[in-house]
């Protein structure tokens, strides 16, 4: 839009509408050119901090009056000082070869380097990758014999080990002052370089807020807000109100609200409570009585070594009721007095006290119905167990699980079919099934799948506690008993397709994920 002189109208418009602060930053930025950092625009432009003109170059930037450029630099400087006053374990390594005639074992260079054990790992490995020297087997030991290379490193220090002792005499460098090679090389070493990142920002006036500047900008006191103060005494009529653009940039005011994880546990927490059931919470140190024994498996089930279970050193064990003990020992030896011929091997009491990190809250709820043998109970328990694995895409180390159990007389696998598919239904799965599957401590045991966007998914396992798991706590009842998967659950409902993502601290999804 153009009036009759060919002037766009949207300049007048404009700088009617910049704040106080930003006609000032307009001017300074005028003052240097055109371009200047946001400190040279405090100082001309008489502002008090450095924020004010932040704030008002973030304002300008989004009306295209002002254009920002970043530039990233990498400073360095040593971990600690004492690096840049001792070489590194290499070269005090490559010394002692000379020393030691060009020859000698790797426990020689330890025990007469003074490296010890670990830097003499360390020192090896380097003169190796620096083509130093070689390492061959004599006599059944590993030898070290330092090469061409070697012997002139003796007389000319690495770039690396330059780039330390110039660190060492400047303290600070940026990166383009540096070797960027021997930076490269002594990052991947541990304790030697600190790292830090700064950018520097240069304000620009574009070729909009050029004109806007030519135009001319007249700056007077600015009124954003009126005041009673301001109405009462006529401060109004000598300063400037400021136009109120209702389609200025305004940010996105986001409200406290809970982890999307912990809305869904509160979720599967009050459908549970709603049918009946009673919250019941164990701790998460066991032994690997309650954690394997008591569930009816042998102690040399594969689940039980180290690739699978934390053990822990500090309680190494943990005391067991030893009338209890005796039972599941019998129940493990030949079946006690149930039908069972049991594992047929001798059962250890030392093996079951030893402690563990739960991997599965199945314990949970085995204790409590130890502790509580007449039917009716129905109890459920959502809350962590440890497993050692390696996190990826599907898999935690340290997980959520929903366990529960009902027990009462005439108690069937067609009333825990049922149960399944009420509570996956007032989760928002209308489509479930069922598929036979083993577990060592219940019989029969089935898989639930719920159905999602098309496919079955595996949701988590769930059968009749056997008679060797019941028996020994004197209950009679059948059991009803179910571990589900509580990740993979909240993974369908939020839409997520890595498990990781279910305790992400990424604020933007946080903010932005719905309420409801």
């Amino acid at each position: 839009m153009k009036d009759l002189y060919g002037v766009s109208i949207w300049m007048d418009i404009m700088s009617d509408e910049l704040s106080h602060l930003e006609k000032r930053t307009l001017l300074a930025l005028d003052k240097h050119g055109g371009a200047a950092s946001p400190s040279e625009l405090t100082e001309s432009g008489e502002f008090e901090q450095e924020s004010q003109v932040m704030n008002a170059v973030s304002w300008l930037n989004s009306k295209g009056l002002v254009e920002v450029d970043e530039k990233v630099t990498y400073y360095y400087s040593l971990a600690k000082k004492s690096v840049g006053d001792k070489d590194l374990p290499e070269r005090t390594a490559l010394k002692y070869l000379k020393k030691a005639g060009g020859k000698c074992s790797i426990s020689e260079l330890s025990e007469g380097s003074g490296l010890g054990g670990k830097k003499t790992g360390i020192s090896v490995g380097w003169l190796r990758k620096k083509k130093w020297a070689d390492t061959v087997k004599e006599g059944g030991e590993t030898v070290l014999e330092m090469t061409s290379k070697g012997k002139k490193a003796l007389r000319e220090r690495g770039k690396d080990e330059e780039l330390i002792r110039k660190l060492s005499k400047e303290g600070e460098l940026p990166l383009e002052e540096l070797d960027e090679y021997a930076v490269k090389k002594l990052k991947s070493r541990k304790e030697l370089l600190d790292e830090e990142q700064r950018i520097s920002r240069t304000v620009i006036l574009t070729d909009e807020g050029k004109k806007v500047v030519d135009k001319g900008i007249e700056l007077k006191p600015q009124i954003s807000q009126l005041t009673p103060e301001i109405i009462r005494t006529g401060a109004w009529r000598e300063a400037e109100v400021r136009p109120y653009d209702i389609q200025a940039f305004a940010p996105t005011e986001y409200g406290g609200k809970r982890h999307p994880m912990k809305r869904e546990i509160e979720v599967v927490r009050r459908v549970f409570l709603d049918m009946g059931f009673t919250e019941i919470n164990y701790d998460f140190i066991q032994s690997a009585f309650w954690n394997f024994d008591a569930l009816f498996s042998p102690q040399d089930h594969p689940a039980r070594d180290l690739q699978d279970t934390f053990y822990l050193e500090r309680p190494a064990t943990v005391d067991i009721d030893d009338e209890v003990a005796e039972r599941v020992k019998a129940m493990h030896e030949n079946g006690g007095d149930t039908r069972s011929s049991g594992w047929g091997y001798k059962w250890s009491k030392e093996e079951a006290r030893r402690a563990v990190l739960r991997t599965h809250t199945t314990v949970a709820t085995l204790r409590h119905l130890s502790e509580n043998p007449e039917p009716p109970v129905k109890a459920f328990g959502l809350d962590w167990n440890f497993r050692s694995e390696k996190s990826d895409a599907t898999h935690l180390s340290q997980f959520i699980q929903i366990e529960g159990v009902v027990m009462e007389e005439g108690a069937n696998l067609n009333m825990l079919i049922g149960l399944m598919k009420e509570f996956y239904r007032k989760m928002g799965f209308d489509d479930v099934k069922v598929r036979p599957s083993y577990f060592p401590f219940t019989e029969p045991s089935l898989e639930v799948y719920a159905k999602y966007k098309g496919d079955y998914l595996e949701m988590g396992g769930a059968g009749i506690f056997r008679e060797e798991v019941t028996r020994p706590h004197g209950i009679d009842c059948p059991v009803l008993a179910w571990g589900l998967g509580l990740e993979r659950l909240v993974m369908l409902r939020l839409g997520i397709d890595d498990i990781r993502d279910c305790y992400t601290d990424d604020l933007t999804f946080l903010r932005e994920y719905p309420l409801l």
